[in-house]
């Protein structure tokens, strides 16, 4: 069978999925944003990165480590779901700048915000939010960030990244811990001069439980959170934290529900005996910090009973609960939070929150906003011209139901990757995901690798996580025409690695 007929057999496969109804309701819902500029395919014209990309990385190079560039972009060429390079190259982008980008390159709602002349001054100041804040900033936050505020929360901080948001979201945690340990009543004088030398009872040695494979950052407590890669660690000194292993389920999911169930009710009972044992020498447990999805680690998933175990073990503690959105929040997974798949019967005591959002923060219960100003604290705690910009990423979303594109849209993209598995055995395993936040395994990591970059060589731009994991994060206008055109490509480089 030849290439063409083979990749038009499988397309076919893979749009039989998708039901008629999902297919009217995604047309009309994406028509508004059809008319972006975007071309219909990739094009390359030189090696990536090209002779423009290593000059300008050589000339970097002279200012600081340039050990994490992979080419130099051309942001005024990029369009849609693809992103332009220096050189002329065209890659369809199903990595989005670290899955940071909602709406594509150049979205014209996006621009239109930038240009209202009511806005100006939204960009060209910007103010200590916690102290000085702009006149319309309760109705920017109440048109971007309240009116997505996860299922039982109505309280937002916000931040100006994702690694300072779940940094102070531990402190939240912490503060609550503490009041809850006082009785409500005001820190004595001890505590308030022994805190000034890091000492106790001001500086209690209280401690988060964490999971293996976890990332929640890079400043100094949210890295004793993270435990994915040495790179991100190496040299620091970071606290001495509970950490537990996270779940590691059999795939197909469905074919191993009471093995995988049995695993997750391991774990659960190992989050307990950690918690007593830290809490026996000394350091207690204030809270537990978690993924929807291990992103970082792999995209390593669990299910809704292991989550809502985690929430019962901290009800009963008087815990805090962090869920980390960071990278799954913003509508990727088709709900607008991934723990929404979840079906908690109790909400986490804090959300975190950037990339997509495309500014930081965190949503809190009532009961974690400290009672003092200067708690939760720094100079710009956030950035109003990031709120106005998300005022019209959040108003898309709702004007064009792309919650629901992208739940049809990833069951489009889940099951063209099983397809694929499917067909090339040898080298993928465990495609895995909800909405378009997808995964899938190659057989070890040199395929992995190779697979990535002969995708580059066909202009498809992706991201790898854990240490075989090939993962997808795409705009929140990724259709299904853009599945076509990633599938024909990814097939031709199986092919061509499977001879």
């Amino acid at each position: 069978m030849s290439v063409t007929r083979r990749l038009n057999v499988l397309l076919r496969k893979i749009q039989e999925t998708v039901t008629v109804s999902d297919r009217h309701v995604l047309a009309v819902a994406r028509q508004p944003s059809t008319d972006l500029a975007e071309p219909s395919e990739p094009r390359v014209v030189t090696d990536i990165p090209g002779p423009k990309s290593k000059q300008l990385i050589q000339e970097l190079d002279q200012i600081q480590n340039v050990g994490a560039v992979h080419f130099f972009c051309d942001y005024d060429s990029s369009h849609g779901n693809y992103l332009a390079d220096v050189d002329g190259n065209v890659l369809l982008d199903l990595f989005t700048q670290i899955s940071s980008v909602p709406l594509g390159y150049n979205h014209p709602a996006l621009i239109n915000a930038v240009s209202k002349p009511e806005n100006m001054s939204t960009f060209v100041n910007r103010p200590a939010l916690a102290v000085y804040p702009p006149a319309d900033w309760v109705s920017r936050l109440q048109n971007a960030l309240v009116s997505v505020c996860p299922p039982g929360m109505t309280n937002v901080q916000t931040m100006a990244c994702g690694t300072c948001s779940v940094e102070h979201g531990l402190k939240a945690i912490f503060i609550k811990y503490m009041s809850d340990q006082r009785g409500g009543k005001a820190p004595d004088k001890e505590a308030l001069e022994s805190c000034l030398v890091n000492k106790a009872p001001g500086s209690p040695p209280l401690s988060i439980l964490s999971f293996n494979g976890s990332f929640h950052g890079r400043t100094m407590g949210a890295l004793a959170c993270s435990h994915s890669k040495w790179i991100h660690k190496l040299d620091f000194p970071v606290p001495d934290w509970p950490l537990v292993r996270f779940p590691n389920l059999k795939y197909p999911l469905e074919e191993y529900v009471a093995e995988n169930r049995a695993e997750e009710n391991k774990i659960l009972e190992e989050v307990e005996d950690k918690i007593e044992e830290y809490n026996k020498k000394g350091q207690p447990v204030a809270g537990i910090v978690v993924e929807p999805v291990q992103c970082e680690g792999g995209d390593v998933f669990a299910t809704g009973e292991f989550f809502q175990g985690l929430r019962d073990i901290t009800n009963k503690r008087g815990l805090g609960y962090l869920m980390d959105e960071v990278q799954t929040g913003c509508g990727a997974t088709g709900k607008f939070w991934a723990h929404e798949h979840f079906n908690l019967t109790d909400s986490p005591d804090i959300v975190t929150f950037s990339k997509k959002m495309l500014t930081g923060g965190f949503y809190k219960k009532e009961s974690f906003k400290p009672k003092e100003g200067f708690r939760i604290f720094n100079t710009w705690v956030g950035d109003p011209s990031k709120i106005a910009l998300l005022e019209e990423v959040v108003k898309v979303i709702k004007e064009e139901n792309l919650l629901h594109s992208m739940k049809v849209t990833g069951d489009y993209l889940l099951s063209g990757l099983k397809l694929m598995q499917a067909k090339y055995p040898e080298i993928l395993s465990k495609s895995r995901g909800l909405g378009t936040l997808c995964a899938i395994d190659c057989n070890n990591t040199a395929t992995r690798d190779k697979v990535m970059a002969n995708l580059r060589k066909k202009g498809i731009h992706t991201g790898a996580c854990g240490e075989t994991s090939l993962r997808f994060r795409t705009t929140l206008l990724f259709q299904n025409k853009h599945v076509d055109v990633f599938m024909e490509r990814f097939d031709d480089v199986l092919s061509e690695l499977s001879k």
